[in-house]
């Protein structure tokens, strides 16, 4: 990063991973901008951290948010239907995405089982593709059940091919601050660019040095809008046309 401050913008600050991640990022000494629904929800960061308030499903409201950051890490997320995951889910990366006037490093949280069709994790994963197809630097994290784990359970796995869909902690569990951390580590790791990973937690003492992990991934195919070794489940030629128009409108932006 040389002498460049490095901004960060979390998107889905208010939530219980937004938050870690922006005293992760705070931490980590980057100059941290928490975006959030109202003005009343900036007494839950530290004042060392910015908040900009913007919808989340209307782009133009996401400009001031935007403006001058260098990395991007999504934690937002839905807890309904189809229409609320389009909305929210799928929305606000394409939203951010339409709106960035210059190219920013992004971290985006989805869940473990994605490829797995459900209304909402079709949505997550067409969210993925955005962000593969821009051509920005990303990583994307898949994590697994929140907060399930045992005290021991410390050391973090990589996996990829989102093969666990069984839908319960037995996919894997890991804690908020633990995808707080992978989230926020990413952003200054060439190791770690391209890459999508399901994150996990095993019995162990944590690794103080992330970047072997990323490195001992596969980075997904330079061009490519589903991640190395996902199966192939999701045809871009039965996807509706206004999801393919979104496809086409960030391909090559950056």
């Amino acid at each position: 990063m040389g002498d460049e401050v490095f901004t960060v913008l979390v998107v889905g600050a208010s939530g219980s991973i937004g938050q870690l991640a922006v005293a992760q990022a705070l931490q980590a000494g980057f100059a941290t901008r928490a975006l959030v629904r109202d003005a009343g929800q900036a007494a839950r960061f530290p004042e060392s951290a910015q908040t900009v308030v913007g919808d989340l499903t209307n782009a133009q409201s996401l400009r001031d948010a935007v403006d001058g950051i260098t990395g991007v890490v999504f934690t937002h997320g839905s807890h309904g239907g189809a229409s609320e995951a389009e909305a929210v889910d799928y929305g606000a990366v394409r939203n951010v995405l339409s709106v960035l006037d210059a190219p920013a490093r992004i971290a985006l949280m989805t869940a473990i089982g994605v490829t797995k069709h459900t209304p909402g994790h079709d949505w997550k994963r067409r969210g993925e593709r955005l962000v593969r197809a821009s051509g920005l630097p990303y990583t994307i994290v898949r994590p697994s059940w929140f907060d399930y784990n045992d005290p021991d359970q410390h050391r973090l796995v990589m996996l990829q091919g989102d093969t666990r869909w069984a839908g319960d902690p037995s996919d894997g569990v890991v804690s908020r601050a633990q995808i707080a951390q992978v989230l926020i580590a990413s952003l200054t790791s060439d190791a770690a660019d391209r890459k999508t990973l399901e994150l996990i937690a095993e019995k162990g003492p944590a690794q103080s040095d992330l970047d072997p992990l990323f490195g001992g991934l596969q980075a997904d195919p330079a061009g490519a809008v589903d991640a190395v070794l996902d199966r192939d489940n999701m045809p871009l030629g039965e996807e509706p046309a206004a999801v393919v128009a979104d496809l086409d409108a960030v391909r090559g932006r950056y």
